[in-house]
């Protein structure tokens, strides 16, 4: 009988593809941050999920039965996750920062969790709140001293933080949601799922461009630079198809366990994409707190409490 479980040993290609996820998915930010000198945040929006569903829609097959998840994914991860991050990055958020601060979806994510679906709060994740939760004050303290939302310190503001905060909250949303997802269609396929919920944000960030962004910019996207457009393909293409295909296709052929601390090395390229290729300044507060916010992902991810090692 040959079943097919899942392995404990990396071979060449998936420690590849593991690297390759951490790199995209770390220079995610600062990508945006160039795209976001041409596009308004809701104009890069749409880009990024035309081009996600470009062609893929094509090839791949719809859910069944799955189009409230669908939207309700859609509009939580796409809307809310990324339009709040895009706003962050416009109006006072550096991308080294944002690549550690949007990691909190972690906390958020067990934090409701435990309120919605009553799940258990380990002891991993009760000590890494409390580290994340020394981060956020580290972060907080960065803005001591009287500033307003608006006053640039190190390139963000408190708009930026909070911004970047509920987008990781969103994020960890749409966790839950997708969480369900599975739970309730038959025959869950990640990659359908991804493609045909990429979908629904587009008309909405077209609407809230139309609406929200300045008569001046409503048309700017169109002599956007050829640096942005190849931006918003990236995001689209690689940071959302390629890179969610890559991680999905390593979680089924091995233990989450064995793969889920590489998402470490996504804050750490982030930072230093940000502060080498854009130039970005990181302040002892901000270091100080992304420091505690990387601790505390190590602490969920690295610590087995006694009981749950293998024998």
């Amino acid at each position: 009988m040959n079943t097919q479980s899942p392995s404990f040993s990396l071979g060449a290609v998936d420690i590849f593809s593991a690297a390759a996820v951490v790199v995209i998915w770390g220079l995610n930010f600062v990508t945006m941050k160039v795209a976001l000198v041409d596009f308004t945040p809701f104009q890069l929006g749409a880009a990024r999920y035309v081009f996600a569903v470009l062609p893929l829609v094509f090839l791949v097959r719809a859910p069944r039965n799955a189009w409230k998840w669908l939207v309700a994914y859609g509009l939580c991860q796409g809307v809310g996750q990324f339009g709040l991050l895009f706003l962050a990055l416009k109006v006072g958020m550096t991308a080294a920062l944002a690549s550690v601060l949007m990691q909190t979806q972690v906390f958020f994510t067990a934090i409701f969790g435990y309120v919605l679906l009553k799940e258990r709060l380990t002891r991993p994740l009760q000590v890494g709140l409390a580290c994340a939760a020394l981060g956020l004050g580290c972060f907080a303290m960065n803005y001591a001293g009287g500033h307003t939302g608006r006053s640039l310190i190190a390139g963000t503001t408190v708009a930026g933080f909070l911004l970047n905060l509920a987008a990781a909250a969103m994020w960890a949303g749409s966790n839950i949601i997708a969480r369900k997802a599975q739970q309730r269609i038959g025959g869950f396929n990640a990659l359908e799922f991804v493609v045909w919920s990429s979908l629904v944000p587009i008309i909405p960030f077209c609407l809230a461009s139309w609406m929200l962004d300045p008569v001046e910019t409503r048309w700017g996207w169109t002599s956007a630079s050829w640096a942005s457009w190849l931006c918003a393909i990236y995001l689209g293409w690689f940071a959302t198809i390629l890179a969610y295909a890559l991680w999905t296709g390593l979680l089924r052929r091995h233990p989450a366990n064995r793969i889920a601390p590489f998402s470490l090395g996504v804050p750490v390229i982030g930072l230093l994409a940000g502060v080498l290729a854009l130039g970005e300044t990181i302040t002892p507060w901000q270091l100080a707190g992304a420091g505690c916010i990387v601790v505390s992902l190590g602490v969920v991810l690295l610590w087995k409490p006694p009981g749950t090692r293998k024998s």
